[in-house]
């Protein structure tokens, strides 16, 4: 790619606006009237103390129209203490109930997001950096737990007690209730233009949260790497410029939130000197009695602190649709089969090849080569680096009119410079891609007619940097073949010369493997993933570099492995190395996504000069 065209691109990213997608209230609805029996117990129990509340000042304000009268007031007292306790335990009730539901909130919402960004298409991962989805689900989904347990269920109770407090205030005095509302109109009006400060601030924060998890999961992933170029200070300071990102962002929340915090101090601290000092005239006056403009003021401390509970719950709310709208991003994106449906395959024809290329082309997404340079998921990062990128849609060329069959039961060898696409080809028949233009087939339909798990099923692939997933010996083995008996497995494992790991620890197939493998040799961790494969024995083999990791006794066990299990079985095999495929039934050159050349080992090296190029390399010829 030019300079001037990676320029471009660049400038083009830069020009992204920093605000992300903004989720709306009806988003997030769903999410909370998944628990909507809970938090109707919960509405009602808010009801049964809002009711309890707002009994307790006219009783106080009868205990002191009873002492005034010198009656006796025991029985008002036993009342309001009766009362006072109904309302604690119905809150501790509610407390318990609302922290479940959030918990539960959280949990539905990362069942979602997980399922969803598991089902996404592969060109999704290619743009998109791992540490930031991760943020999501862990970080993200979080900020939804504040919608309950943070005043947006409390408000609703608060609501009626602000609105029965009102009710009572109009009927104890009109005016004091007036000059009251007028002050709380201004509080609750600055407020609200607050508020969508707050909800920018915190999606920048969520966004700084995921850049920070993504530098962090980019040096953890590398960090022997890191440690071996002693780059570890570097490495910490470009983490501690995304912490401090992350910091002012959340400095940015402090103070857009600091400036509702006291609105509704100052709007207490008013209310409660105005009515005192009006209050207290027209009791000098004779026009409000003392037992009124007490129950009054009880009212009023009433009405303040659900309207503390509506500014926080006006603040959490718009905190936690900032974090939202990065979740419905994920959320709204196709998955892999919902993208099917704007597909129209190609009209099978009869076969006898088990794949087959027609004229297929094929680019990259906008930004997968960024994501191949960070250690993205890019099927072909070779091909990514060494694509022309089209001025008008940026994407990537990688293939350009490829065509070539592969006849059943045949062994396939692809061959050719890095980057030319050949891990492309595979990942093009494993449908973790749709061609750009062209055909793919399979037993001479077009594989985008079928059904990608059904498609997946006949076919085991190699990558060529295969994972080894944290977890255990049998978790890894039995991955692609979960019935799989532990005598299967322990065959397996021998025949590519993994016998020695099981056997050298006591616990044999439960044996953990570390992260990414890492309890395991690079050259084991090979023969793992070609064990996995080869335990599920599916009809078609795709071997990508599959034994580039490996010593020459290893590589001839391991071929002589797949030798016997391929019997019947198609193989595709990419190699660097021609030695491991000279005998393939026939060989498929590519050079700059083109098939330069289609053979065996003595027709290309006569026929097709970049192969008799790479045989001479190899003291092949």
């Amino acid at each position: 790619m030019s300079t001037a065209a990676a320029t471009r691109r660049g400038i083009l990213r830069r020009a992204t606006p920093e605000e992300g997608p903004r989720a709306t209230f009806g988003q997030l609805l769903p999410y909370l009237l998944e628990h909507k029996k809970a938090l109707a117990v919960v509405i009602a129990l808010s009801i049964l103390s809002a009711a309890a509340a707002l009994v307790q000042p006219l009783l106080v304000g009868q205990v002191i129209t009873v002492v005034q009268a010198g009656e006796s007031f025991g029985g008002l007292v036993w009342a309001v203490v009766a009362l006072v306790l109904a309302a604690a335990i119905l809150s501790g009730v509610q407390h318990y109930l609302l922290q479940r539901a959030g918990t539960a909130v959280v949990y539905s919402a990362r069942r979602t997001l997980v399922r969803r960004l598991l089902n996404l298409p592969i060109r999704e991962f290619d743009t998109r950096r791992t540490g930031d989805l991760v943020s999501r689900v862990g970080s993200d989904t979080t900020m939804l737990y504040a919608v309950l347990t943070q005043g947006l269920v409390d408000a609703i109770g608060g609501a009626l007690v602000f609105v029965g407090a009102l009710i009572a205030m109009l009927i104890i005095d009109a005016l004091l209730l007036g000059l009251t509302v007028l002050v709380i109109g201004v509080a609750i009006l600055t407020v609200v233009t607050l508020s969508r400060r707050v909800r920018t601030a915190s999606q920048q924060q969520q966004r700084k949260v995921g850049d920070l998890a993504s530098a962090v999961e980019r040096a953890l992933s590398a960090i022997r790497t890191v440690r071996a170029t002693n780059a570890t200070d570097r490495e910490v300071e470009a983490i501690q410029e995304e912490a401090q990102g992350a910091y002012h962002s959340g400095i940015q929340v402090a103070k857009a939130s600091a400036l509702i915090v006291p609105i509704s101090g100052i709007a207490m601290q008013a209310c409660f000197l105005v009515v005192l000092g009006v209050g207290g005239f027209r009791v000098a006056a004779g026009e409000l009695s003392v037992a009124s403009l007490v129950a009054f003021v009880l009212f009023l401390f009433m009405t303040l602190l659900p309207l503390g509970q509506a500014f926080g719950a006006i603040t959490s709310v718009n905190q936690a649709l900032g974090a939202l709208g990065r979740i419905q991003e994920i959320v709204d994106l196709p998955s892999e089969r919902e993208a099917d449906s704007g597909v129209t395959p190609a009209p099978p024809v009869p076969s006898s090849a088990a794949i087959a290329f027609e004229e297929v082309h094929f680019s990259y997404p906008e930004g997968a080569d960024e994501a191949a340079s960070g250690g993205g998921s890019v099927s072909d990062a070779d091909a990514v680096a060494a694509a022309e990128e089209d001025p008008v849609t940026h994407e990537l060329t990688v293939l350009r009119g490829v065509t070539f069959s592969v006849p059943r039961g045949s062994r396939t060898a692809l061959v050719g410079p890095s980057g030319a696409g050949k891990s492309t080809v595979l990942a093009l028949i494993e449908r973790f891609y749709d061609p750009t233009a062209g055909v793919v087939r399979f037993d001479g339909v077009d594989i985008r007619a079928m059904d990608r798990t059904q498609l997946r099923s006949q076919i085991g692939y190699v990558e060529q940097d295969a994972p080894v997933l944290a977890g255990t010996l049998r978790d890894n083995l039995t991955l692609a073949a979960p019935d799989a008996t532990e005598e299967q497995c322990i065959e397996v494992l021998r025949a590519v010369n993994l016998g020695g790991v099981f056997e050298r620890n006591e616990l044999g197939l439960d044996a953990p493997v570390g992260e990414d493998g890492v309890m395991l040799s690079g050259g084991e961790r090979q023969r793992l993933a070609i064990a996995r494969t080869l335990l599920a024995a599916p009809p078609i083999l795709l071997l990508d570099e599959s034994t580039s990791s490996l010593d020459g006794l290893n590589e001839q066990l391991l071929r002589e492995a797949i030798d016997a299990v391929a019997e019947n079985r198609t193989l595709i095999v990419i190699a660097h190395r021609l030695s491991t495929v000279v005998d393939s039934d026939q060989i498929v050159v590519l050079e700059r996504g083109q098939v330069v050349g289609v053979g065996t080992h003595s027709e290309l090296v006569n026929t097709t000069p970049l192969y008799r190029d790479l045989a001479k390399h190899q003291l092949l010829v």
